[in-house]
C-alpha cells in the first residue's frame, strides 16, 4: 500500500506523544482510550469480556435511539492538521458506515465544558470501509473551510460501531514568541515540533521514537538498527530541530538497551532550509561536530555539556552510532535564534 504523504507527519493525537481521549458518548464494548494507542490494534479470536467480544479499539453499543456516537480527543500539542486515518482494522461487521471530524482550539483549563465548545467541521461526513485504513486529506477538505491551529478534535461516527485507531497527522505548532532568548528548551523534542526525517536503518524500531516524551517503556520504544557485520560501520539518524538554535546540553539515553547498545556516538549539526532537506544525505551539506565521539553504556542516561565543542546555531543534527544498536531517547537542550 502506498501511504499518503501526510502520514510522514507527526500524529498529533498519539498517546505516546501526550494525547488524551477526554470523553465519548458510549464505549460499552471497547474503551475510548484505545483510539490513540500505537499501531493498528490486534485481534484475539477467543477473547471475550462480560460485555461481549474483546476488541482493540473504541466500540459503542448498537444504537436504538436517534443520533450518533462521538469521542473527543485532546491533542498532545496544538497543531495544523493535514490528514487523518480513521482505521477500522478488525472491525468488519461492526464498523461505522460513515464518520466526520470536528476540531476546536481550546485554551488550557482544568474542566472543559464540551457542550460550550465551538466546533469547526474539518472533515464532512464521509464513507468508511471496514477492516481498513480510511485516509482523508484535510487540506483538500479545508479548501472551502480554511484551516487553523487546533488543540482538540471530535470524531463522530454514524450511527454507532467500532474504530480501531484515529491518527491525526499534522504540524506541531509552537508559539516561539513566548520563548525567551536565554531560555533552555529541548530542541529535539517532538512536542516542540522537532522531526526525525532520515536515517540509514531502523530495522527493529522507528526513528520517530528517539524524540518522544519520557523514557522508553521497553526496548521497542526507541530507535534500533540491525546488526551490521561491515567493519567500521556507522548508523545515523537526522533530526530537524524544533527551531534554529544553539545546543548547550545533550542527553543520550540507552534505556532498556543492554546487550545491544551502541559502543559510542557523536553528534553533528548543519544549517539549511527545509526545502533543501533532500540534500541532507549528500556531499552538498557540510556537517560540523557538536559532540565528539563519546563512549556509551548499557541502559544508561548519558549527559554531555562540557564535551560540546561548538556553540554555533543549527537547524538539523545528525546522531551517529558506532557500530550499530539502539538508542531510546535523545535530548538536545539549547537556546533559540530569534
Amino acid at each position: 500500500m502506498v501511504l499518503p504523504a501526510f502520514t510522514n507527519m507527526t500524529d498529533l493525537a498519539a498517546e505516546r506523544l501526550g494525547g488524551k481521549v477526554l470523553a465519548c458518548s458510549d464505549d460499552f464494548f471497547a474503551e475510548k482510550e484505545n483510539l490513540i494507542k500505537p499501531g493498528r490494534g490486534i485481534f484475539i479470536p477467543d477473547k471475550y469480556t462480560d460485555r461481549g467480544k474483546w476488541m482493540d479499539g473504541w466500540e459503542s453499543r448498537r444504537k436504538r435511539i436517534p443520533g450518533h456516537d462521538w469521542a473527543v480527543i485532546q491533542l498532545a500539542t496544538s497543531g495544523k492538521i493535514q490528514g487523518v486515518d480513521i482505521d477500522t482494522n478488525h472491525f468488519r461487521g461492526n464498523h461505522p458506515p460513515h464518520a466526520s471530524i470536528d476540531a476546536a482550539s481550546i485554551a488550557p483549563m482544568e474542566n472543559i465544558d464540551l457542550g460550550k465548545v465551538e466546533w469547526k467541521e474539518i472533515l464532512p461526513k464521509s464513507a468508511l470501509q471496514p477492516g481498513s485504513h480510511n485516509f482523508f486529506d484535510i487540506r483538500q477538505a479545508a479548501l472551502e473551510r480554511p484551516g487553523g491551529v487546533y488543540t482538540h478534535v471530535r470524531l463522530n461516527i454514524y450511527p454507532d460501531g467500532g474504530v480501531a485507531r484515529l491518527k491525526v497527522y499534522g504540524e506541531v505548532f509552537k508559539d516561539w514568541n513566548v520563548v525567551g532568548e536565554n531560555e533552555l528548551i529541548d530542541l529535539a523534542a517532538a512536542v516542540n515540533s522537532a522531526k526525525a526525517i532520515l536515517c540509514n536503518d531502523m530495522f527493529f524500531s522507528h526513528m520517530d521514537n528517539l524524540i518522544l516524551p519520557g523514557r522508553g517503556v521497553n526496548m521497542g520504544d526507541g530507535w534500533e538498527t540491525k546488526r551490521n557485520r561491515t567493519p567500521g560501520n556507522k548508523d545515523w539518524v537526522i533530526v530537524r530541530l524544533a527551531h534554529e538554535g544553539v545546543i548547550e546540553k545533550v542527553m543520550i539515553d540507552t534505556c532498556h538497551f543492554k546487550g545491544n547498545y551502541p559502543d559510542s556516538c557523536f553528534i553533528e549539526g548543519c544549517n539549511i532550509s527545509q526545502k533543501d532537506e533532500e540534500k541532507l544525505n549528500s556531499l552538498d551539506v557540510t556537517w560540523e561536530t557538536i559532540l565528539p565521539q563519546s563512549k556509551l553504556q548499557a541502559d544508561h542516561e548519558h549527559y554531555f555539556e562540557k564535551e560540546i565543542v561548538t556553540k554555533e546555531p543549527y537547524t538539523h543534527v545528525r546522531l551517529t552510532i558506532m557500530p550499530d544498536g539502539g538508542v531510546s531517547r535523545m535530548r538536545l537542550w539549547g537556546t533559540i535564534v530569534k
